[in-house]
């Protein structure tokens, strides 16, 4: 069964997920702090590398959406995504679709 993440409050705080391409990383930013999540791209793939959400926001569904916005844009841009971070390989385990 998949998870559900309960964000609350938080989904109206929320921004949209943004492709940092400067710093090679996503970041999504809620109550003036901000989750990350870290990529390199070779060729035609996406490693993602690292994910960090600040304690203050764990278990809220920040990191969720954070990684569904990445990958969703990835896809979008035909990337072949390779997941070196265990939080995304965990996403995508619960969210083949997005694989």
């Amino acid at each position: 069964m998949d998870a559900q993440y309960d964000v609350g409050s938080y989904e109206g705080q929320m921004s949209d997920v943004i492709d940092n391409k400067a710093e090679s990383r996503f970041e999504i930013s809620v109550e003036g702090s901000m989750a990350i999540a870290e990529y390199r791209i070779v060729g035609d793939t996406i490693y993602f590398t690292h994910t960090e959400t600040p304690h203050a926001l764990q278990g809220k569904g920040v990191a969720s959406k954070l990684i569904r916005g990445a990958l969703t844009d990835a896809k979008s841009r035909g990337l072949k995504i390779v997941p070196r971070c265990s939080f995304v390989v965990d996403y995508l385990a619960k969210h083949p679709e997005l694989a």
